[in-house]
């Protein structure tokens, strides 16, 4: 049975076998006018760019928003009845979205500039010359050189050559496919190893990867814990708002019997302080300026949420190379086992091999290049195999590579592996050279191998590994190294390096079950000859533990890893596979910048919860008094221009203020619970104090503006105490704004009492105001303590249920 993914590929190669291409020279490729013309019919190779919006994006989607409608058609309402300083809100609303139509503009012209420094180029042979031309360029008939690392970007047929490919990030299969002339490859698979020249087949949305990933593009991003927060908020106020809104109007017009005006006014109160405006703008904003402050940093942003994910880690997983060390080798010395020209047999098998890793460059460097041997067969590395090689005329068969990939059966007690293991536990990295008279099939190894001599080599490791090492061990991050190379050698690295559980390692060709596997993650912190499958898998199993993952890498042996990590970061030295499905790329693939990294992370992450639950404390609070004033028939206590004061002098100056200070504790627990405990705090406490003024002034029989006026000072006072509830005052920064915002909301009442329906109050009810502002901050901490308690309570329930579920009586 063919699956549909497999149905798909024969289709699109009937597709290319109907279809009339030129053979182009493969010496020559397409020349400068076939080019040109191929661009004029659309015959190029234009990519969706799906982390860029445009400005007009941008724009559109900023201004066009449901709450921005229903502003819009409350300002109309408020211009219909006459109450025009009651328009106020619309100032705040304008300045809002201009604000965030500014900066995300600012982060995309950011992203635009970083994007370009990493645009992912490809060689073509174009009027006999070889060039690198952007993805973009490419053109229908053009004859590319793809080599390992290569992502290929469209897709082409083989015409010289042979690749081994990985097409997991299409098919979700990671088997190797070997690709030979003829053969067709896949845009959206990577290369593993080898060389080959191949011709363009198919270009934009006529490539394979196109065609499937269109069917799938809505669900292409998962949606962080922020984004889906924020979603039942809004959707939750979506569903209610207009209802109530409507309910409100009849019940403050009909059975209140407020004027139509006043009906109006107060209806226009009630939905507007339900609608979380800020909350959307703040967190869009926070996200933007941290995609500035990481690029000003060299760090580019693929995804946006990914900043949260960063907030949350607590594991994450290094590749030795790159990371710990500079990810250069150089060879230290050569042992020869058997009286063979070791030199002269290596510089031709470099000679013949176009591997372009940190070990092939470092022996190239170490052994002159000869070509005295004919070449008949050749192995190109794999992290996989985990060894090289070539077959020559009359010579027979040379591999080099890690020895117990190349003589899986030698036992322990071998002298040579004794020896190997003497160099590995000192951070040497070992190499053995290996010979066959038969000549090799395939990639597969051949019989009758007798090693021939041992490569010494050695890495540089990074002078700032020790002290970014010790900040992510300091901050309950969890390390683990998760290389290709010998568990000895990595350990100690990981060791010099600074790493604090190097001893603790493991090698995972030992691990041959899944249980095995998992174990070890639990157990084990550096994790030595791991293939690109088990990499995938040892991310996958953190997963199912409940850790938040982040995982870095270079190459393609670390790309089905990067896919499944929470968030993945790749560095711009490696290969194009590795940026491409990574949501972060260190521009100077220096892996110092990671704290800096996850301390932007965190700071944005904090600053949006501790946001977040100012803005909804106005939300919850508009909510409830709406329903109890539907149910009791009581006028409405504010009118727009008063909630607006409030809402600038409570939650949006200061929010905005202290959204940029630094707060770099690790994001722990649900979104939405931290910020409700917070926001209910506030919102229960306004509620109280807002129920309890309306019954006193209802027994000592004041007047609806005094009342009016006692419920938006006890409010704005609240509000302001839960400034100080959510940032204490530890910095003199707090303390400057919380001091403000108390100044500037009185000075608004009591200088512009006019402009803001402010009355005197007399002095029975004021003595009943001072005495409710006075034990104000105890009501809010008494509200909290409660809601502690019941949160304690509730989780002592829960591991109750737990354990009576599991609990079986004894048969």
């Amino acid at each position: 049975m063919r699956t549909n993914l497999q149905k798909r590929q024969m289709s699109t190669m009937e597709e290319t076998k109907d279809s009339t291409l030129i053979q182009p020279d493969l010496r020559r490729g397409l020349t400068s006018e076939q080019v040109r013309q191929r661009k004029k019919d659309g015959l190029q190779n234009e990519q969706e760019d799906k982390n860029s919006k445009s400005i007009k994006q941008i724009v559109r989607d900023n201004l066009m928003t449901f709450f921005n409608l229903i502003n819009i058609i409350l300002a109309g309402l408020v211009i219909f009845v006459g109450s025009f300083k009651n328009l106020l809100f619309m100032g705040i609303v304008i300045c809002n979205t201009g604000i965030g139509i500014f900066q995300e503009i600012r982060a995309k012209k950011t992203l635009d500039k970083l994007s370009l420094i990493t645009a992912t180029k490809v060689k073509a042979v174009r009027d006999g010359k070889q060039r690198e031309i952007p993805v973009e360029e490419v053109v229908l008939d053009d004859i590319m050189l793809l080599g390992a690392g290569n992502q290929i970007c469209a897709d082409a047929t083989v015409r010289e050559g042979m690749l081994e490919v990985n097409e997991s990030l299409i098919s979700g299969e990671s088997d190797i496919i070997v690709k030979r002339q003829g053969d067709q490859l896949f845009s959206g698979s990577f290369v593993v190893s080898g060389q080959a020249m191949v011709q363009v087949i198919h270009v934009g949305t006529e490539n394979f990867s196109y065609k499937i990933m269109s069917e799938a593009r809505a669900f292409k991003k998962h949606k962080s814990e922020l984004q889906k927060s924020i979603d039942v908020i809004l959707k939750i106020i979506g569903i209610l708002i207009i209802p109530l809104g409507v309910g409100m109007f009849y019940s403050q017009y009909a059975v209140a019997h407020a004027s139509f005006g006043d009906a109006v006014v107060n209806m226009v109160a009630a939905v507007l302080g339900m609608i979380p405006e800020g909350l959307v703008l703040l967190t869009s904003i926070a996200l933007a300026v941290g995609v500035i402050h990481l690029g000003k940093h060299n760090t580019l942003v693929h995804e946006l949420f990914c900043i949260e994910t960063l907030a949350r880690v607590d594991v994450l997983c290094l590749d030795k190379t790159g990371t710990l060390t500079e990810g250069r080798m150089k060879v230290e010395d050569v042992i020869p086992l058997e009286e063979v020209p070791v030199d002269e047999i290596l510089g031709n098998m470099l000679h013949c091999l176009k591997d372009n890793n940190a070990t092939f460059m470092a022996m190239k460097e170490y052994f002159p290049d000869r070509a005295d041997y004919t070449a008949v067969h050749t192995i190109p590395f794999s992290s996989a195999r985990k060894y090289s090689g070539a077959s020559f005329q009359g010579k027979g068969t040379y591999l080099i590579g890690a020895y117990e990939f190349m003589f899986p059966q030698e036992k322990e007690e071998d002298s040579l592996k004794y020896q190997i293991d003497q160099h590995t536990r000192k951070g040497i990295r070992v190499l053995v050279l290996a010979h066959s008279e038969e000549i090799a099939e395939e990639n597969e190894l051949p019989e009758d191998m007798i090693p021939c001599a041992i490569i010494l080599l050695s890495d540089i490791i990074r002078e700032d590994a020790r002290e970014t090492l010790k900040y992510f061990a300091d901050r309950d991050v969890r390390l683990m190294v998760i290389s290709g190379d010998n568990p000895a050698t990595v350990a100690n690295i990981a060791k010099k390096a600074g790493l604090a559980d190097a001893d603790s390692y493991v090698d995972a060709t030992t691990l041959e079950s899944d249980a095995a596997l998992e174990a070890a993650v639990e157990k084990y912190h550096i994790f030595g000859r791991v293939t690109p499958e088990q990499k995938k898998k040892i991310v996958l199993v953190l997963k199912k533990q409940k850790h938040i993952v982040a995982m870095t890498g270079d190459g393609v042996n670390d790309v089905l890893a990067l896919k499944e990590a929470d968030c993945s970061i790749a560095m711009a030295a490696g290969s194009d596979a590795a940026k491409n499905c990574s949501n972060l790329v260190l521009l100077d693939s220096n892996f110092s910048s990671m704290p800096y990294i996850v301390k932007e992370g965190r700071r944005v992450i904090n600053n949006i919860q501790s946001a977040a639950s100012l803005f909804l404390v106005k939300t919850i609070f508009s909510l409830v008094l709406s329903i109890f004033t539907l149910i009791f028939a009581w006028q409405y206590p504010f009118i727009p221009i008063q909630l607006s004061v409030i809402s600038m002098c409570g939650v949006g100056i200061p929010t905005f203020i202290l959204a940029l200070e630094p707060n770099f504790n690790r994001v722990r627990g649900d979104f939405l619970r931290n910020v409700l405990q917070n926001a209910l705090t506030g919102a229960l406490t306004i509620v109280a104090e807002v129920i309890l003024i309306t019954i006193l002034c209802g027994y000592l029989k004041s007047g609806t503006a005094v009342r009016s006026t006692m419920c938006v000072l006890a409010t704005g006072v609240v509000s302001l105490y839960m400034i100080r509830k959510v940032y204490p005052l530890q910095s003199k920064l707090r303390k400057a704004v919380y001091y403000a915002m108390f100044g500037m909301f009185f000075c608004c009442l009591f200088v512009l009492p006019a402009l803001f329906s402010v009355e005197n109050i007399p002095f029975r009810e004021m003595i009943v105001l001072l005495l409710l502002l006075i034990f104000t901050p105890y009501l809010i901490d008494g509200i909290y303590g409660a809601m502690e308690g019941v949160k304690s309570w509730w989780r002592k329930m829960r591991v109750k249920w737990k354990e009576r579920e599991h609990w079986k009586p004894d048969s």
